[in-house]
């Protein structure tokens, strides 16, 4: 199973913009193997949660743990069948060993996105 997460400049803590983070985690669990990669959408001018849910579905993940989503990026993931786990701390590799214990819940709710850019 390959995991995204929105990472912050230092790529290890998780950036609490998904669709404008500077980077991504997609970390393998079946085989141990971590890529960071930058997201193109983060310049984006606009739809950058879109484009960033995109890159993750592109990206073949089947999880995302982050700080937050928006609505419209959130019906992308989940039709492409991943499953969006909330966050709990703020390091990449606290929220996967979280995962690997079953302590992340689904996230169930979605902010209805920034227009005009994040406050």
């Amino acid at each position: 199973m390959i995991v995204a997460i929105p990472l912050d400049e230092d790529r290890t803590s998780l950036c609490p913009s998904f669709g404008r983070c500077p980077f991504f985690l997609f970390f393998d669990r079946e085989n141990g193997t971590r890529q960071v990669l930058e997201n193109p959408a983060a310049q984006a001018q606009g739809g950058a949660g879109l484009k960033a849910a995109q890159f993750v579905v592109d990206g073949e993940a089947e999880a995302l743990i982050t700080v937050r989503c928006g609505e419209n990026a959130a019906k992308v993931l989940r039709a492409a069948g991943i499953v969006i786990y909330r966050s709990e701390g703020p390091g990449a590799d606290e929220n996967l060993a979280a995962l690997r214990e079953g302590r992340l819940a689904v996230m169930t709710h979605f902010h209805p996105g920034f227009v005009g850019g994040q406050p």
